[in-house]
């Protein structure tokens, strides 16, 4: 095994609740209401959409809001991990990736690890460090590729709270069998002052519609037995995971920031890197105003 390459799931799609939009000469991400499911090949029009995402919307009846998952593993750390990342928007390669206590931050010639105090009162980042999450999931029970996986990439802290908390409580109720679980992406809204009241959307994860939770870990029981007797080693794949992630210090690959800096570190003007959700509020304001002065109110 090569050291220093961070050895990930294999993925065989990206899964997203928006799309990077070209406005004013910029190039600028925008959030949608509903999920997208698309291949890892980008043309001019943008990512292509996988076979999986016109299905999906078929049975949904148009916008997909929701998705069936399961996940890969039992350990929910290795499911969604959630750094606070700071990328070189030039090269692409990340910078410095902690945890709130430590981090891992490349120099000229070597990698540091450092004490992390967080984005907020960072130095180093100088407001260009955001929080960065990870999820890989299988779509449906991955019947076409049992550890092909779909990575949902996203710096929403709603997001990543609210998935991390899911990932830990159906472990705890499902006797660590995580990866057996009958579940759901479902795409959630709400409103805050922030928003000027209008809705913005995290992602959630819930059980499987048609299914109690009680039902469901039945069923991961039942999954978790039945695989067991077939010689599935749950136990020695989240291992394989484990060390896999660890082999290097950064997950993600050169190739494949540039594409994440755009539609998460969006530049102003000044070249500055701007947060997607003020990109997104400063939209809402916009159009809102444009209502507003359409109508001749006020």
């Amino acid at each position: 095994m090569l050291k220093g390459l961070a050895i990930t799931p294999p993925v065989v799609g990206r899964i997203s609740i928006g799309h990077v939009v070209e406005r004013n000469g910029k190039r600028l991400p925008e959030k949608d209401d509903q999920f997208t499911l698309t291949t890892q090949v980008q043309n001019r029009d943008g990512w292509i959409l996988h076979p999986l995402d016109e299905a999906l919307r078929k049975e949904a009846g148009g916008k997909l809001r929701s998705i069936p998952v399961r996940m890969l593993f039992n350990d929910p750390a290795l499911n969604l991990r959630a750094d606070y990342s700071l990328f070189d928007r030039t090269t692409g390669r990340p910078v410095c990736v902690g945890n709130g206590e430590t981090c891992r931050r490349t120099s000229k010639d070597r990698v540091d690890a450092l004490p992390c105090v967080g984005p907020d009162t960072c130095g180093f980042a100088k407001g260009e460090c955001k929080a960065y999450a990870r999820l890989n999931v299988l779509v449906g029970d991955g019947e076409a590729d049992a550890l092909g996986s779909f990575v949902l990439r996203t710096t929403s802290f709603n997001t990543i709270r609210t998935l991390a908390a899911r990932l830990q409580y159906f472990h705890a109720v499902s006797g660590g069998r995580l990866g057996c679980l009958p579940l759901e992406l479902k795409l959630r809204g709400k409103s805050t002052a922030m928003s000027h009241r209008t809705a913005i959307f995290y992602v959630d994860l819930v059980i499987r519609t048609g299914l109690t939770l009680e039902q469901a870990i039945v069923d991961a029981r039942q999954l978790d037995q039945q695989r067991r007797d077939g010689g599935y080693d749950q136990e020695a794949l989240d291992e394989a995971a484990r060390l896999g992630f660890a082999n290097g210090a950064f997950e993600d690959l050169a190739e494949d920031v540039h594409a994440v800096v755009e539609e998460f570190y969006p530049a102003n003007s000044n070249g500055q890197s701007v947060d997607v959700g003020e990109t997104a509020r400063s939209d809402l304001k916009d159009r809102l105003e444009a209502r507003v002065a359409a109508s001749g109110v006020g």
